[in-house]
């Protein structure tokens, strides 16, 4: 039980010594921290491919060995090169291993553990050993990036609240209740002009005076960590690598505000990150950093988790509180706002995951550190999910202002392939489409607004000239259509005469006279809808026929799908003059669309076809194509 400053400092200082030889690349190990700490991912991407296994089969080769005291094996979050995955690194040597397998945990311990010598074949990029130091520390991936909010993702054990106190953890807790009145947590908050990281971008700091400046004895502090964008982890990343920070921001606001009470709602299908907020909450309980008297300066804060039954409308803030309340997730009409009258009917502030774990820092560092990065409106950094057409899928975080540009190319590696970059959506469901005449625009909130997108919780995915921009906007109809609460008409009614009007240009069954319902009614959504759901509902459309109206002419006039997604509009057709008639493609074809022998020539039945294209695929002399 931590009782005092004294004793928080202690640890702190004790713990930092064992963690010198990961946060000093001069270090070379020390008796308390031992001569090596071998960081092994443990998010929700690399368990999926085994880290675990990874885990276990380094710590038992260190037991057998008998060098526990001096290797250490350390279970962290994510590093963000999700597609290399899983993640190894080694310090003090700096070497990072990439596409690591369970077998290779052998070669690694042997050559490099015992023997000295990194695997150079695991080191992404590099031939020999020389090369190894360069590609580590030099790529691309991390030159650009500047990690704020992810500052401990992968740089400590998640499960161990020691090494977060270490890495200055719960100082910026500590710096408020030991030296600063609420009010002045409240103003330097603002003075960093933060803004909402988990959609429209509203300024922190005046969210937080708001619900600070209600005169009553009951508040509220809730954590959005209901991350339900199609191909968004960031939220998810942040809780499974770092919860601490999350916790101790939370107890920030808290204190801030005049609240004791807090609630995090997370979405039960991430196991990982419950498991390891559930160990952080009862580890900060124990160390009197959550409860009664913390630090013995008289405040108190408690906290405790929600789980959330992935409905995406209870992203939206009065839905979410509706949920926390034990009802069913459904948004209120505002004003009054959360603020004023929210969770139980009291003031309430509701931020997400990454907003939070920005304030310890800005505490620390002060405003006019994070004002410094960034843009005019938009400061301090931003973390991206990059997902989709792109080399580097993973986990980013840039300076607001980086431009899309550099994200997708000296980051992410490229388009794969050889393919041509055409879009990136932005916002998820509720975002947009940004095409590839704005690759060099700056990226921050008042841009991708003005762009016809949205910043949203952090989702990027990104689109190659093969993806279809009319079954793209079709696609998130299907999802908000499905994710709809129901409250509203505009909403439960208007996207799915949306969805139905899309669906029957991606059939070829759609009129010019569709293109203008399309867009009248999808401003008149809008307009009318009572939530952020169905007021952005109708961006991904809007975004598209923006700057792709000329798929959705080709698709309504020439009955064509020029990226040859559609289904309806595609044909597969065999080119008998190439055609060596192996029947390879009548083999292949799972429907027996396919007619041809030796002596007549090979059809296909477009009746039968289901637009496959395994046909095209197995035929070695490239006499089929699709025509879209």
């Amino acid at each position: 039980m931590i009782k005092s400053v004294a004793d928080i400092d202690a640890i702190r200082k004790a713990k930092h010594e064992e963690l010198m030889i990961r946060l000093d690349k001069d270090a070379k190990g020390t008796p308390e921290g031992g001569r090596m700490h071998i960081m092994v991912c443990a998010g929700t991407g690399c368990t999926s491919s085994s880290s675990m296994k990874i885990i276990e089969g380094l710590e038992a080769r260190v037991q057998q060995a008998g060098l526990a005291d001096e290797v250490k094996i350390v279970k962290t979050g994510c590093f963000g090169l999700c597609a290399q995955g899983p993640i190894v690194m080694v310090y003090p040597d700096h070497v990072m291993y990439t596409l690591v397998t369970p077998e290779d945990v052998d070669e690694i311990f042997e050559s490099h553990v015992v023997g000295g010598t990194p695997v150079a074949r695991l080191v992404a990029g590099a031939e020999d050993a020389k090369a190894i130091q360069e590609k580590t520390d030099g790529t691309d991936f991390f030159g650009k990036q500047m990690r704020v909010a992810l500052r401990n993702c992968g740089a400590i054990n998640p499960e161990c609240i020691d090494e977060y106190i270490a890495r200055d953890g719960y100082l910026a807790l500590e710096k408020c209740i030991s030296d600063m009145e609420p009010e002045e947590v409240v103003e330097l908050i603002k003075a960093s002009q933060l803004r909402g990281r988990g959609g429209a971008g509203f300024p922190t700091g005046i969210k937080w005076s708001f619900a600070a400046a209600q005169q009553v004895e009951e508040k509220y502090v809730c954590c959005n960590a209901d991350e339900g964008d199609p191909g968004a982890f960031m939220d998810r990343s942040v809780l499974e690598g770092d919860p601490h920070s999350v916790i101790e921001a939370m107890a920030i606001a808290g204190y801030a505000i005049g609240a004791s009470q807090g609630y995090i709602y997370v979405r039960a299908e991430y196991p990982i990150a419950v498991e390891r907020l559930s160990i952080a909450i009862e580890q900060a309980y124990e160390y009197g950093l959550l409860g009664s008297d913390i630090l013995g300066k008289g405040f108190r804060f408690d906290l405790e988790l929600r789980l959330g039954a992935g409905a995406f409308v209870c992203g939206e803030e009065t839905a979410l509180m509706t949920s926390v309340e034990g009802k069913r997730g459904e948004p209120r009409p505002r004003p009054p706002f959360p603020a004023v009258k929210g969770l139980f009917g009291k003031p309430t502030i509701l931020n997400n995951v990454e907003t939070y774990a920005n304030v310890p820092v800005i505490i620390l560092k002060g405003a006019d550190w994070f004002t410094s990065i960034g843009t005019e409106k938009s400061k301090g950094t931003k973390v991206f999910a990059v997902g989709g057409k792109i080399k580097n899928t993973g986990l980013v975080e840039i300076p607001m202002g980086t431009t899309l540009r550099e994200i997708i190319y000296d980051i992410g590696g490229g388009i794969p392939n050889g393919k041509t970059f055409k879009a990136a959506q932005t916002g998820g469901p509720s975002g947009g489409c940004i095409p590839a005449s704005e690759l060099d625009t700056p990226i921050d909130y008042d841009n991708l607004i003005a762009l016809g997108s949205m910043m949203g919780s952090g989702g990027l995915i990104v689109m190659d000239e093969d993806t279809c921009m009319v079954d793209l906007a079709k696609f998130f109809l299907e999802f908000t259509v499905d994710e709809s609460c129901g409250k509203c008409p505009p909403c439960r009614i208007g996207t799915k005469r949306m969805l139905e009007i899309v669906t029957r240009i991606t059939e070829g069954k759609g009129t010019l006279e569709d293109l203008d319902k399309l867009e009248v009614l999808a401003k008149n959504i809008k307009n009318a809808a009572l939530c952020g759901l169905g007021q952005t509902a109708p961006n991904p459309v809007l975004s598209t026929m923006k700057y792709f109206k000329d798929e959705y002419i080709a698709h309504v006039v020439d009955k064509k799908c020029p990226a040859g997604v559609c289904k309806s509009m595609v044909r597969f057709i065999i080119f008998d003059d190439t055609c060596k008639r192996c029947g390879i493609c009548k083999k292949n074809c799972p429907t027996g669309a396919i007619s041809g022998d030796k002596e007549h020539p090979f059809v296909i039945d477009q009746d039968k076809c289901v637009k496959c294209g395994v046909c095209m695929e197995k035929c070695p002399f490239k006499s089929i194509l699709k025509n879209a």
